[in-house]
């Protein structure tokens, strides 16, 4: 059985200002080709297929473009919500969906959703785990012995009726390490950081396990268990990551080794870091063969002046390209350096801006990794909110609760 693994599709995102849409439209392009060549027997997206719990009618549209071509293909697609989704919103109208092929599960339940489907060897199982907290699982089972994310997991998982004879796959939505020991996340991940740890032996009954939330695809404890990664690079530090696509998994009979391969999908827009001097990173474009890409720029000896910004802007845009942050890591202690201009203003991330405000009135020391990580979270909530709608209330929480942690560790 041919699997296409999929996570963090994230449609309708924003980054750095500029909207992901024409990137994931042509993505989803790519990859319904790669599927009418490779005729794949199940697509599995493992969560956060939505950027936000309200997604815009566009990112829908996009979703509802992506199954309507897969379920004409005769592709069983096995959905799951992730954090960033609404899980009600997500599963609407899931039991017309499944006459489709098209099995969504939104909300955990005591009795997961779960398909089976055949292939030469049998039957192949597919369990469906939403992205869940310990307070559902409490209420689901009614254990008031419940109090991490792993207890959680396991004892839900223990309520399942797994024939572990047979062949069986979980899709999950959860932060799953190996002996507590996290990956390194992207900048994109900021709102999802410290959401509590599963250990991936909680998914030792499954031949496969295909996850989603950490933006990085690796292997987590042995290989088969395993994040997809987002398909886009989703902030400048996700370019140091590996090749960003889909995961390929083949499942032969149950004796035999799982056959596993990350498969690289080209963007429209490729994504790229530079740092250097100015007249480094002015070398460095001068014969550069790039062309319709995302760049991200960082200059160690000056500050951004306007000069700067315009001569990069305009020289990236005449090959196409965009420039999607410029920032410096060059500091001064003079009073002109105590406000960024207008031109930096529009450039930088706003977290940078943070920073330098910072560092400015602390006399040149920059944040604490704790306190930069607040202004990242704040910057994220800024680029994802509704211009219509107010900051929801757990956003909200959660900034003041990191705020006062902050606070509390610092007296």
């Amino acid at each position: 059985m041919k699997i296409f693994h999929l996570a963090d599709l994230h449609f309708g995102k924003s980054i750095y200002g500029l909207s992901m849409l024409e990137d994931q439209k042509y993505l989803v392009d790519q990859f319904i080709q790669i599927c009418e060549k490779e005729s794949p027997d199940v697509i599995v997206i493992a969560g956060d297929v939505y950027d936000r719990a309200a997604p815009s009618g566009d990112a829908v549209e996009l979703l509802d473009d992506m199954l309507t071509q897969l379920a004409e293909m005769n592709i069983s697609v096995l959905l799951i919500a992730g954090n960033h989704d609404s899980g009600q919103r997500l599963s609407f109208g899931h039991s017309l969906l499944a006459k489709q092929r098209i099995h969504i599960s939104g909300i955990a339940k005591k009795e997961l959703d779960h398909v089976t489907l055949q292939d030469d060897f049998g039957p192949v199982t597919f369990w469906l785990l939403p992205y869940t907290y310990p307070d559902q699982v409490i209420q689901i089972l009614k254990d008031e012995d419940i109090h991490t994310y792993d207890q959680a997991i396991r004892r839900l998982l223990e309520e399942q009726d797994i024939d572990t004879t047979q062949r069986n796959v979980i899709v999950s939505h959860q932060n799953v390490t190996a002996n507590g020991m996290e990956a390194e996340r992207g900048g994109s991940e900021t709102m999802v950081g410290g959401v509590g740890q599963v250990d991936y032996t909680a998914y030792d009954s499954f031949e496969y396990a295909a996850l989603g939330h950490i933006h990085r695809a690796y292997p987590v404890g042995r290989k088969e268990v395993r994040f997809a990664g987002t398909p886009l690079c989703y902030h400048m530090n996700e370019t140091l990551q590996e090749e960003k696509g889909y995961t390929e998994v083949i499942l032969h009979d149950k004796e035999e080794e799982v056959e596993i391969h990350q498969i690289g999908i080209q963007p429209l827009h490729k994504m790229r870091y530079l740092k250097d001097t100015k007249e480094g990173v002015y070398r460095l474009l001068k014969d550069d063969k790039g062309r319709n890409e995302y760049i991200g720029i960082t200059i160690t000896d000056e500050r951004i002046t306007p000069e700067i910004n315009n001569y990069l802007k305009q020289l990236l845009a005449s090959r196409g390209s965009i420039l999607m942050e410029l920032m410096s890591t060059f500091t001064t202690f003079s009073g002109e350096a105590t406000s960024a201009d207008k031109e930096a203003v529009e450039t930088k991330a706003l977290e940078d801006l943070f920073a330098d405000l910072y560092a400015d009135q602390k006399g040149g020391t920059p944040p604490e990794d704790d306190e930069y990580a607040l202004m990242q979270y704040a910057g994220e909530l800024v680029r994802n909110m509704d211009a219509h709608e107010p900051l929801e209330a757990k956003d909200i929480s959660k900034l003041l609760e990191r705020a006062l942690k902050i606070g509390g560790n610092a007296q």
